[in-house]
């Protein structure tokens, strides 16, 4: 007998997936989630009719709802945080040590690609070195192919005038045999 399948829903990103599976667990797989959602309050189970059917047809596919409109879900956006002036952080006093501290350590400088640089072209280097070597077998063995294929020719044509000649040979022999018996 089949499970009895339930909705469940999570937000993802701008939109909401629905699916409908006979467990939360086979709900999370369905999302591809390695955290239990439910239990971080991030999922739950749908009980509304009208958002129940899409998935109900659709059983373990996950079925995204956009969550409004654009104008909607900029509306639901916080509001902007104002910038902190400058001049503040500027006015809070710092110990002569701190000051000191600050001015005599340099920024580190940039590291140096001359190591990744090296270590790119070498290997660039062996993989052109490679391709040199694999058409260089390529070309040593067409040539041993064309040399096969000449020797069997050759052995075909020698082969032949030597079965022609065995054909005379036996053809004189029994000639000789049957000149003999008479």
């Amino acid at each position: 007998m089949a499970r009895k399948l339930k909705v469940f829903r999570t937000p993802a990103g701008f939109h909401d997936a629905y699916v409908a599976a006979p467990s939360r667990k086979a709900a999370l797989a369905a999302w591809g989630a390695d955290a239990d959602l439910f239990a971080r309050g991030v999922a739950e189970e749908v009980t509304d009719a009208a958002l129940m059917e899409e998935p109900l047809a659709r059983p373990g596919e996950v079925v995204r709802r956009s969550r409004g409109s654009a104008a909607e879900q900029l509306a639901a956006l916080p509001p902007d945080r104002p910038k902190r002036a400058r001049k503040a952080e500027e006015e809070v006093p710092r110990s002569r040590t701190a000051r000191s501290k600050a001015a005599t350590k340099p920024p580190a400088p940039r590291p140096s690609r001359a190591e990744l640089e090296a270590a790119e072209a070498a290997l660039e280097q062996e993989d052109a070195r490679r391709r040199d070597e694999e058409k260089a077998f390529a070309e040593r063995q067409a040539a041993l192919d064309r040399e096969r294929r000449e020797a069997g020719r050759r052995h075909e044509r020698e082969r032949a005038k030597l079965e022609a000649a065995r054909q005379l040979a036996a053809e004189a022999y029994a000639a000789a045999v049957e000149k003999w018996r008479r």
